[in-house]
């Protein structure tokens, strides 16, 4: 009897051990280099687990998804290591559990390293390969113990403990090609893991990918055909098509798109070797944006690139390579648009449809906010920015350069302001006959907004263009622009910013009457004295345009605002009351003009109130309104047309 218990206790738990190994437990040891490791980022589709049908024993600690090396769980990308990417084993997991029965479940143990020659999973071998491996790989073979072989096949006998090995996945090759002996070197690790793991070779078949073609461009396309003919050497051996299999723009790896399809084939070839019809689990495939054929690249693309474009809608359609990015956005006038994967490592977007104009516009991915490389720079929002311009039809030639109309120069010059004790920079534009003669000219000092730089009204506001075709048409006088930076550059910092009291630019103020008008007098040929003197500005120029002409309305006869930012303006007081006084000032101030568009923030600002006011005080400004527009620069170079032909003028 006693004999008979010994005997129980010794054989009970092997025969429960025994028991535990669940035959229909399907185990596949995944191993190659950085197209198995995986090289695309993870998509909302690829985080999401699939179930507890289709599990991971992991090869390395995974502490931010709660992973322990050699402990099941369930898998979703990336599963090899942290910081790798969607891999050909995420979906072929998936596909066969979409087409094996339910009581059947698949576990994947995933080891790669990108760059690694076949010879580091040859035990023999790699104690000499370690020696010359590459500095950035030490890493990624540490991680392995430096030994990746022994790690999968450790892991490996541990998991048949748990279920049974149906398969072996290879991708490998890419660092070999054109190695004669890799086809032999690749029979060896199969033939080893078969021995140390007690696999009978006709039940367990090794499936080689291939590599990435890229429509025959691949960076390794030669190692396609000794992938193709490894069955000669290896009759175990089934190479999994890479035929049409998307890739990144490095033509060296698969993009998201292209591991799930060869992923999904992996699973397929083992699906039908296992007596099953495959079956392709769903995939949510990229919602591709289709791009008119009126659809034309934008003036301001970069020349070589084929976005952005716009439609006949005023649609823009904007596309970047972002292949390893999780989100991208473009963000069109504080207006984000969801960028959409197209499948092949970019993204595209299409906007509602723009107002004609300029616009600023900027791109994300992952949170990080930039400049469209596609797209030329402007200065605005307080740093470079991309822009785009949606066009008008011949109502916006006014702005355009037209044949036969003699063009000024804008020209871009530094001062010393004495003032600040600083270089200074600006532009100035001279109309067309200013080199033909010894004529002098009045000057319309002219000011961007809260910001931009002194290149804002030539390059986003085409001044020069505006400015030629007038006085073409002899509907404007000959006359200098200048435009400063106004010291607006920098955001907005608070501080009383009312009429006249304003300390957000105001530095610039001194430098404009001590150092840049007699800067400019002395310099060009200049009508100077305050009759032939106008300063205007847009926005917060037109801000700084009121306290500069009313403080010094000895220099100045003619004035304007566009959408000016005229807050805190008491009528009664401000300025020294100049408005209570109506004979003084319209006997100084040849002209007020103000201007406005009626949507956003320009309804908001709605200087057609400050208009009404003055007129009721006696003063006669003027007003103009860009009706439907907003505070943009279509409105401003609206503004500026319908101004300059009133300068000068009596």
């Amino acid at each position: 009897m006693k004999k008979l218990l010994i005997f129980l206790l010794m054989v009970l738990p092997m025969m429960q051990l025994h028991a535990e190994v669940d035959p229909n437990f399907y185990i596949f040891l995944c191993f190659g280099q950085s197209n198995m490791e995986g090289n695309a980022r993870p998509e909302a589709q690829d985080l999401q687990s699939p179930g507890p049908r289709f599990l991971l024993m992991p090869a390395v600690d995974f502490p931010e998804k709660g992973r322990k090396m050699g402990e099941w769980c369930e898998a979703s990308a990336p599963l090899c290591r942290p910081g790798t990417g969607l891999t050909p084993a995420d979906w072929f997991g998936r596909t066969l559990v979409a087409s094996l029965p339910e009581n059947i479940k698949i576990g994947v143990i995933h080891v790669a390293i990108g760059g690694i020659d076949i010879k580091g999973f040859l035990p023999d071998s790699i104690p000499a390969y370690l020696k010359k491996a590459p500095t950035w790989m030490k890493g990624m073979l540490e991680a392995y113990d430096y030994n990746p072989y022994e790690r999968l096949v450790t892991l490996a006998k541990k998991a048949q403990k748990d279920g049974v090995i149906k398969g072996i996945l290879m991708h490998q090759g890419e660092t070999n090609t054109g190695d004669p002996k890799w086809a032999g070197m690749v029979k060896q690790v199969y033939d080893n893991l078969c021995g140390d793991l007690n696999l009978k070779p006709e039940e367990v078949n090794l499936y080689a990918g291939n590599i990435v073609q890229a429509g025959g461009q691949g960076v390794c396309i030669g190692c396609k055909k000794q992938i193709d003919e490894l069955p000669l050497t290896l009759h175990t051996a089934q190479v999994i098509s890479s035929d049409d299999c998307t890739n990144g723009p490095d033509r060296l790896h698969f993009d998201a798109a292209g591991y799930r399809e060869l992923g999904c084939r992996y699973g397929e070839a083992v699906a039908r070797f296992l007596g099953y019809e495959p079956k392709r689990p769903h995939i949510d495939m990229p919602k591709l944006i289709e791009v008119p054929a009126d659809a034309v690249t934008c003036e301001t693309t970069v020349p070589g690139n084929e976005f952005p474009k716009v439609d006949k809608e005023h649609r823009a359609y904007f596309r970047i390579e972002a292949p390893q990015a999780r989100k991208v956005i473009v963000d069109v006038c504080n207006k984000k648009y969801d960028m959409q994967p197209d499948g092949k490592g970019g993204f595209m977007a299409v906007t509602d449809p723009l107002v004609p104009g300029f616009h600023y516009y900027f791109m994300e991915i992952d949170g990080v906010r930039f400049i469209d490389p596609a797209t030329e720079t402007f200065f605005g929002c307080n740093r470079e920015a991309g822009g785009i311009e949606i066009p008008e039809g011949p109502e916006g030639d006014y702005y355009r350069p037209q044949l036969g109309v003699p063009a000024g120069q804008v020209r871009s010059l530094y001062y010393y302001a004495q003032s600040t004790s600083e270089w200074r920079h600006a532009m100035v534009y001279t109309p067309a006959d200013y080199e033909k003669g010894k004529k002098k000219y009045p000057v319309l000092y002219l000011q961007h907004g809260m910001g931009e730089d002194e290149t804002g009204w030539s390059r986003q506001g085409r001044m020069q263009h505006i400015m030629d075709n007038l006085i073409a048409r002899g509907e404007a006088v000959p006359m200098i622009v200048v435009m400063e930076s106004g010291d607006i550059k920098a955001p907005f910092g608070g501080g009383d910013n009312r009429q006249g009291r304003s300390e957000y630019g105001n530095s610039f103020y001194k430098v404009m009457t001590g150092d840049l008008i007699p800067y400019i007098d002395s310099h060009f040929r200049t009508i100077a004295d305050r009759e032939h003197r106008a300063m205007a500005g847009l926005s917060w120029g037109g801000h700084q345009t009121f306290d500069v002409v009313l403080n010094n309305i000895d220099k100045f006869a003619w004035m304007g605002t566009f959408s000016g930012a005229i807050f805190g303006l008491d009528l009664n007081t401000a300025y020294d009351g100049i408005f209570t006084r109506p004979d003084e000032f319209n006997k100084k101030i040849h002209l007020l003009f103000m201007t406005c568009g009626t949507q956003g923030l320009d309804a908001m600002i709605n200087a057609s109130r400050t208009v009404e006011s003055l007129n009721a005080m006696g003063i006669p400004a003027q007003y103009y309104e860009a009706t439907g527009l907003d505070h943009e620069w279509l409105t401003w170079r609206r503004s500026l047309r319908e101004f300059v032909p009133k300068l000068f003028k009596k």
